[in-house]
């Protein structure tokens, strides 16, 4: 029975008054996300979702049923999405990482790994795995797997809690090379969770005989289906014999699911719930298994805990808040899901100079991200570009261009009706409002740049896109091979536009790959600084992007308003 619970009282009323005997808690974090701090970088104002409210909640817990029978757990993705990840990942690189001292701090028994945690790179989580070492927290991703077959990274570590033996088991997303340049992840491999996990748990209760066994999955809980491989949760709930908790990231999305012998756990992200299973013994042997999500109340935190990271806030918000350059118009994501517009163009001409590429693919990464025109300090980068994704160029054919984009389209619009653009309207799993919003996902919703075309949207899928010529007026060649820039997640076949749009087999992807560069943000910054001033003149050069438009207008205009208006 699924049971999904946001509470709307304070955190602290749902604190039990007294411990149950033969009780364990366990309280989860996932998808962090750099919420590390509860007050703004910009104003220096509370209220921000953060692990002070976590803290504040987990030592309540801990004062109520006893420490030695709380366990507090990450799985995954805490460093990255925030300016003080950023910061501590490529910045102040020689001192010591905030996450190993955030997580001492707050007494975390163990972390996992996500996805974005392995995205920064070797330099970032090769020094935060020894660091965690050094403070004897366990940073755990047994599928992480080396060519000798060991394990990269610990896969479990034995807690001992209140007498009892606690098997705390972690592995990361399997499907990292569908986002990732192989060699962010070098000298390793992500096995399927499925049968790896089983397997392990069958192997080590026999050899440790644990008395409750708790799986991280750094994997979205998913449908249960066994469709979509980066989450596999219910697929693992539905099947894992021999574990007490299961415990589940990476699609931010709050959910429980119990079965007698399981529950499985999701605390969503950011900071704004955490996870909460009890197990209850009889003895040493687990008679029941509850779980809930419980909303932090951001206004409780932890006040030692903001002083005592005080100095972190500080150096982190003066490098937030410098200045970096002066934008004439707005950048405004949520623009382009209705034609061009001065943020994709924005990304498109970075991305193009930047790779010397003769086309450009870029989505809005953001559902609705603003930067105002005026002055642009280091926080707006990440507003322009909030991942840390490398700039990639590969070789296309015009064929193989005009196909990602009907595939792309094709997720994006719908034929005209009620509707123009694939929204519905529903509740938010993550905040629980009723709201309009896209079917899919909105960062898979790539535009071109470097040629003209039109998108007709009374076509139907395959016959929508027609490519005029390239922006410069030449012919376009759906025969002709272009130089095509696109992020490091497209390029290694994030969204699938690569394989089921363009139709290229996964295994020549890589024989497709003309340069590669850095991080797609450094070149946003770099082009800020570099010009001091930008306005459309610099990055709307119609010769040099080309346009592109739904039509007929007649048609495609008041829809996109009645659909624009109902989603802001």
């Amino acid at each position: 029975m699924k049971r999904v619970i946001f509470s709307l009282i304070l955190s602290a009323v749902l604190i039990p008054a007294a411990a149950r005997p033969g009780e364990l808690h366990i309280v989860t974090t996932g998808d962090v996300h750099g919420t590390y701090f509860n007050r703004s970088y910009i104003d220096g104002q509370p209220g921000r979702n953060s692990l002070m409210s976590v803290k504040h909640y987990v030592d309540s817990l801990r004062a109520a049923v006893g420490k030695d029978n709380v366990i507090l757990l990450d799985c995954g993705d805490f460093i990255q999405g925030d300016n003080a990840s950023y910061y501590f990942n490529y910045v102040a690189t020689g001192e010591p990482h905030i996450m190993p001292r955030l997580v001492s701090y707050m007494g975390y028994d163990a972390c996992t790994l996500g996805n974005h945690d392995i995205e920064t790179g070797h330099a970032v989580y090769d020094r935060i795995a020894t660091e965690m070492q050094n403070a004897g927290i366990p940073w755990l991703a047994g599928n992480a797997i080396k060519p000798d077959g060991g394990s990269y990274f610990q896969e479990y570590t034995v807690l001992r809690k209140a007498g009892r033996k606690i098997l705390v088991m972690g592995y990361d997303n399997p499907n990292m090379d569908e986002w990732l340049a192989e060699d962010v992840y070098s000298g390793m491999r992500f096995e399927n969770l499925i049968p790896l996990v089983q397997q392990r748990v069958d192997r080590l209760r026999a050899q440790i005989r644990p008395d409750a066994v708790i799986v991280l999955v750094h994997s979205g809980t998913g449908k249960g289906d066994g469709s979509v491989l980066e989450n596999q949760g219910l697929d693992l709930f539905k099947t894992l014999r021999g574990v007490d908790v299961l415990v589940c990231a990476h699609d931010h999305n709050p959910a429980c699911f119990t079965r007698p012998e399981c529950v499985l756990v999701n605390g969503g992200a950011r900071s704004a719930n955490v996870g909460h299973a009890v197990l209850r013994f009889k003895c040493r042997k687990v008679v029941e298994r509850t779980a809930e999500t419980v909303r932090m109340d951001r206004r409780r935190v932890d006040e030692a805990m903001v002083a005592a990271f005080d100095r972190d806030w500080q150096v982190v918000r003066d490098f937030t808040i410098t200045k970096v350059g002066t934008l004439t118009m707005p950048l405004l994501s949520r623009e382009a899901y209705a034609g061009m517009c001065s943020y994709i163009d924005f990304l498109q001409t970075v991305q193009m100079k930047a790779g010397g590429a003769d086309i450009s693919l870029a989505a809005p990464l953001s559902f609705n991200s603003v930067v105002k025109a005026g002055d642009v300090v280091f926080n707006d980068m990440f507003k322009i570009y909030p991942f840390e994704n490398q700039l990639f160029v590969l070789e296309l054919t015009g064929r193989e261009i005009r196909n990602l984009l009907e595939f792309s389209y094709n997720r994006w619009i719908v034929t005209p009706g009620d509707h123009i653009l694939n929204i519905r309207e529903g509740s938010d799993a993550r905040t629980g409002a009723v709201r309009w919003s896209f079917v899919e996902r909105s960062y898979n919703f790539d535009a071109a740049a470097g040629i003209n075309y039109t998108v007709d949207v009374t076509k139907p899928f395959g016959s929508r896109v027609c490519i005029l010529s390239l922006a410069d007026g030449r012919p376009f060649d759906p025969e002709g091979r272009y130089k095509v820039a696109m992020t490091s997640y497209r390029a290694n076949g994030g969204g699938a536009l690569l394989t089921s749009g363009a139709g290229i087999p996964r295994e020549e992807i890589p024989g497709r790959v003309v340069a590669k560069y850095p991080e797609i943000r450094e070149f946003v910054y770099g082009f800020i600084k570099e010009h001091g001033v930008v306005d459309p003149s610099l990055i709307s050069d119609r010769s040099f992007l080309g346009s592109w438009e739904f039509v007929p207008q007649t048609v495609a205009a008041p829809l996109l308003v009645k659909d624009m208006s109902l989603m802001f």
